[in-house]
This record gives structure tokens, C-alpha cells and sequence, in this order.
């Protein structure tokens, strides 16, 4: 952005700081709470193993690793539909709610079978969770500090597995009770008595209401949020894009032409590779390092600083992708994420393995937001969402494989040692296909809406402003 259309922006932007702060503050939050209903499997996973009530496989374990991504799969498809239908606050308290209360039903679940009932519901509110807080936070932070906010508030995802890890570390480590991972569990539904607080805390859309002309309503909204003067002719901008926008087929067709066709291929594999890698250490990294010798104190506190480093880093990895570009950024840090990987199974000090682990994280966790943002951003902009949906909605069975994965591996007669060498080769993968990405992204400003017309957004909007 050139200095006189930031000086513009900055003068045109009249949202306090204080609502910004109140809408982060709550998306962090609620995103924090569903890291921990994700991280808490991978932080029990060696208790449930030995819980001889239940008696799971290996196959099993990583099956139950599966549930609740399946839930995000399915809710991250209905999930955007119902926002618009109700609007977006309600939509996300909704999820916020099923996430928390599932929780409960996990940690008092009678069998594994209900237990993954349970994980699959609360899934369903975990996949539409994060692409509002996300649409939240954008609507709601000055354009100078929009990336920043957002890598704020997916910071809160890694943050939450590490709470994850550390109740299981504390509750563990002090008690032998082998039912001890039902509380590590519920205590995931702890965060929904805050549901008054972050109601209270989080404004509606004034796109949504804009949008569903409900003038008066966002009028009434912006006078009790003190943003003076609101024009909502300024927030139609956002509607009058979905003009430009094309039917799904058409753009399909267009990301896997000859001008995308190899970009968008490697685009799918590198994102089905990293969210393989994020959820399937998640679930399997504590397992897999007491395989490696490690006791249950040990494993959990790979799994700590496996998200740590992942929340912290990649604040700087973000930056980082912004100075050198995200290509090579990328790449790099998925190459040392596959060696972090591989040289876990080397006998080294437990220090030199935390260094490691913590390259691990931030070449898995750390890397998968700047990965989705240069998928949005490489396509013209009536094909963003679109392109960046499909590119998801095929990363997620990557996701699902990753605890099945890791579960295959255990109940295999390789060893331990493969974990290393099929989880560092994923990363390998990732690298590789970033690598192979054009370094620079193709001309086009819009994809073509009928045979030989384009639809430039630009041109759009100067014609719906004249």
C-alpha cells in the first residue's frame, strides 16, 4: 500500500481501537478454547491406550483422532450458508457452544464409541469456529493491521493446545488414577460459562446486517459502538463483489486451466501434507515419544513445546513470509520441520530435542496460516474464496489421515522409528511442491465469466461508486 492510500485509509477508518480490541479479544478466545478441544486427544492419547476398560488398538486410537476432523469437514461446509442465513455473531456462538458442551460428553462418555459421537459433534461447531472469528476480525481491524490481527487470533488455536498440554502434564504427573483423562477432558467444557462474556464482547457483522438490509439495525449498531459517522453504502462494497464473483464450475475450471493447472495441484498436495503433519503429531507426538523412552511427564512436554513454538513462531514466521516472500519462507521452514522430524529418533539431550521439536511445530502448525493466505491470495480476486475452499476442503482429508496415519504406524510391526522418517517425508513433500511453485503468480485479474469477457473487481467497483 503506497504511503498516500495508507494516509487515506487511515483517514477514512472510524471503527474505535477499543471495538477492534473487544472483537479480537473475543475471536482469541473462542479459538484458544477449540485448540484445546483439538490438542487435549493428542495430551490423552497415552492414557487412553492404557485404559484397560477399553482395551483400543492402535488403529482405534488414531480412529478416535479422526472423529472430530470429520465434524470439521462437514460443519466448514454448512457452516458459511448458515452465517448468512442468521448472521455470523449468532453463528459463532452457536459453534462455540456445541464445541465446549461436546467436551462434557467426551469426558463422561461410557464407551469409545460414544466418545466419538461426541468428538464428531463438537467438530461440527470447531469447522465453521475459525472462518468466522477470521471474517470477524478482518471486518473489524483497520486495513494497516489486518494481517497482524489475523496471525494474532490464529495464534490462539496453538496457545490452546498448549494448555491442552499442560493440564494433562499437571493431572498426570500427580495423580495414577486411570480415569484421570476424563478430567483433563472436560475441562475443555470449563470455557462456555464465559459465553455471557463474549456475547457481550462481540458486535455483529455490519456487512451481514448491511447486506441483509437491515439498515436500521446496523445503523443502531454502529451509533452504540461509536463508530461516527457509518455509511453503508461503504460496507455494500463487500456485496457488490459477490457480482463479480463466478459459479463454482467456472472457477474450477479456470484454477486447473493451463495458466493454474500446475499451481493449484502443487497448492493441494502442500496443504493435505501440512495439515496431515499438524494433526497427525497433534494426536500421535506425545505416543509417539514415549515409544522413543520418553516418560509420560517427557511426552507431554514435547507436545507443550511442539505449540509453543508454533503460537510464538509464527508471529515471526509471519513476518518473515512478508520481508522474503512466502514461497521460499515456506519452503524453508517445511525442510526444517521434516529434519526437526527425523532427527527426533537420534539419542540426542533432552534440550537438543526440545530445539528440534520446536522446529517441528513451526514447520507444521506454524507454517499451514501462511500457507492458506498465499493460496487466497494467488488467484485473482473473484476466485479467492473458492479457490481457497476447494484447496481446504481437500486439505481436510489430509487432516483426517493424520491420526489414522500415526495409528497404522503404531499398530504395524515397523517400529517407532517410521513415524520419524513418514512424517519428516510429508514435510519433504510440502517443501517440494512449494518449491515448484512459479515465482510469480499469473497476470490474470479476473477469471473469465463467459467466453471471451472478464470480469475485472477494480473496474467493478469504480462502475458501482460512478
Amino acid at each position: 500500500m503506497s504511503a498516500a492510500r495508507n494516509a487515506q485509509a487511515r483517514a477514512d477508518w472510524n471503527i474505535p481501537d477499543r471495538v477492534t480490541v473487544l472483537v479480537l479479544s473475543a475471536c482469541w478466545f473462542a479459538v484458544l478454547a477449540e485448540g484445546y478441544d483439538i490438542g487435549v486427544l493428542g495430551a490423552v492419547l497415552p492414557a487412553l491406550a492404557e485404559y484397560e476398560p477399553w482395551g483400543l488398538s492402535p488403529m482405534e486410537l488414531g480412529g478416535l483422532g479422526s472423529y472430530a476432523l470429520i465434524g470439521m469437514l462437514i460443519g466448514a461446509l454448512f457452516i458459511g450458508q448458515l452465517s448468512d442465513l442468521i448472521g455470523r455473531r449468532r453463528v459463532l456462538l452457536f459453534a462455540f457452544v456445541i464445541y465446549n458442551a461436546s467436551a462434557l460428553g467426551v469426558a463422561l462418555a461410557p464407551t469409545p464409541e460414544v466418545f466419538g459421537i461426541f468428538r464428531f459433534i463438537g467438530g461440527l461447531g470447531m469447522g465453521g469456529l475459525i472462518p468466522i472469528a477470521a471474517a470477524m476480525t478482518i471486518e473489524f481491524s483497520p486495513p494497516w493491521r489486518r494481517s497482524l490481527n489475523y496471525t494474532l487470533m490464529f495464534s490462539a488455536y496453538s496457545f490452546g493446545i498448549v494448555v491442552a498440554a499442560l493440564v494433562a502434564l499437571v493431572t498426570f504427573t500427580n495423580s495414577d488414577d486411570p480415569e484421570m483423562w476424563r478430567w483433563v477432558v472436560g475441562i475443555g467444557a470449563v470455557p462456555i460459562v464465559f459465553l455471557p462474556v463474549i456475547a457481550k464482547m462481540l458486535p455483529e457483522s455490519l456487512e451481514y446486517q448491511v447486506n441483509k438490509g437491515q439498515i436500521d439495525q446496523a445503523r443502531a449498531q454502529a451509533e452504540k459502538l461509536g463508530i461516527r459517522p457509518f455509511d453503508p453504502d461503504t460496507i455494500r462494497i463487500a456485496e457488490s463483489e459477490k457480482v463479480s464473483e463466478v459459479p463454482w464450475r467456472q472457477v474450477l475450471a479456470a484454477i486447473f486451466s493451463p495458466k493454474f493447472l500446475r499451481s493449484t495441484i502443487l497448492f493441494w498436495v502442500a496443504l493435505f501434507c501440512g495439515l496431515l503433519l499438524v494433526y497427525g503429531l497433534n494426536t500421535w507426538l506425545p505416543s509417539i515419544m514415549r515409544e522413543a523412552g520418553y516418560d509420560l511427564g517427557g511426552s507431554l512436554t514435547f507436545l507443550l513445546v511442539f505449540s509453543l513454538s508454533a503460537g510464538f513462531g509464527g508471529l515471526a514466521l509471519g513476518w518473515a513470509a512478508d520481508r522474503f516472500g512466502r514461497r521460499p519462507v515456506l519452503a524453508i521452514f517445511y525442510v526444517l520441520g521434516g529434519l526437526g522430524v527425523i532427527l527426533l529418533m537420534m539419542d540426542y539431550p533432552f534440550w537438543v530435542n526440545m530445539i528440534l521439536v520446536g522446529f517441528a511445530g513451526l514447520g507444521a502448525i506454524g507454517t499451514s496460516a501462511i500457507l492458506t493466505g498465499y493460496i487466497t491470495d494467488f488467484y485473482p480476486p473473484n476466485a479467492r474464496a473458492t479457490a481457497a475452499g476447494w484447496a481446504l476442503s481437500f486439505a481436510r482429508v489430509g487432516a483426517i489421515m493424520g491420526p489414522i496415519l500415526g495409528g497404522w504406524i503404531a499398530a504395524s510391526a515397523l517400529g517407532f522409528a517410521w513415524n520419524f522418517y513418514i512424517f519428516a517425508a510429508v514435510a519433504g513433500m510440502a517443501a517440494l511442491c512449494l518449491a515448484g511453485i512459479p515465482r510469480e503468480k499469473p497476470t490474470a485479474t479476473a477469471i473469465e465469466v463467459e467466453a471471451g469477457t472478464t470480469v475485472n473487481p477494480e473496474q467493478h467497483r469504480q462502475g458501482a461508486g460512478s
